[in-house]
C-alpha cells in the first residue's frame, strides 16, 4: 500500500537590517528587499508591490522618524506557504505616528504638507497598521498576501 509522502512545514524566512537614516538608507531598503525576495523566487507581483511599500515606508522613517544617531530597521517575514510577506519599518520617533490624510488634501497644501505615502501603502498593502516599539519608537508594519497563491 502506497502511503503519502509527508509534506515538511517550512519556517517562515526572516530578514532584517538596521539602515542608517538617510535617503541613502531609504534607497538601500528597497534595494535589499528586492534582493532579498528575488533570491528566493517570490512571485515578481508581490515582489514589485512590496518595493513600493519598502520605499514609502522607509521614505517616511528618515523624513519623519529620524533622530541625530539612530538607524532605522527593515524587516521582511516571509512565508512562502500562504504566501504572506510581513514588512516591519521601525524607526526611533515613537512621539510622531503616521496621520491619516483627508481625501480632499492636496500635496504641498499649507494644511496638509505632506505627500500620499501612506495612501499609497493603503493601496497597495493588503493591511497595515503602526505599533509601538518600546522603549521610544514604532513601527510601521504592512502584510501582503501573494494573489497567486
Amino acid at each position: 500500500m502506497r502511503q503519502p509522502t509527508p509534506q515538511l512545514a517550512t519556517a517562515p524566512v526572516t530578514f532584517t537590517q538596521l539602515l542608517s537614516s538617510t535617503r541613502r538608507g531609504a534607497r538601500l531598503a528597497r534595494l535589499l528587499c528586492v534582493s532579498q525576495l528575488r533570491s528566493r523566487g517570490t512571485p515578481q507581483d508581490l515582489t514589485e508591490r512590496t518595493e513600493i511599500v519598502v520605499a514609502e515606508l522607509a521614505a517616511n522613517a528618515v523624513l519623519h522618524g529620524h533622530l541625530p544617531g539612530r538607524s532605522f530597521r527593515l524587516t521582511l517575514v516571509f512565508d512562502a506557504a500562504p504566501g504572506r510577506l510581513r514588512i516591519d519599518v521601525t524607526d526611533a520617533r515613537g512621539d510622531r505616528w503616521p496621520q491619516d490624510r483627508p481625501t480632499s488634501a492636496a500635496p504641498g497644501n499649507a494644511l496638509h504638507p505632506d505627500g500620499y505615502g501612506l495612501s499609497i501603502v493603503a493601496a497597495v498593502a493588503d493591511h497595515w497598521e503602526t505599533l509601538p516599539f518600546p522603549p521610544s519608537g514604532k513601527t510601521v508594519r504592512a502584510e501582503l498576501i501573494d494573489t497567486g497563491a
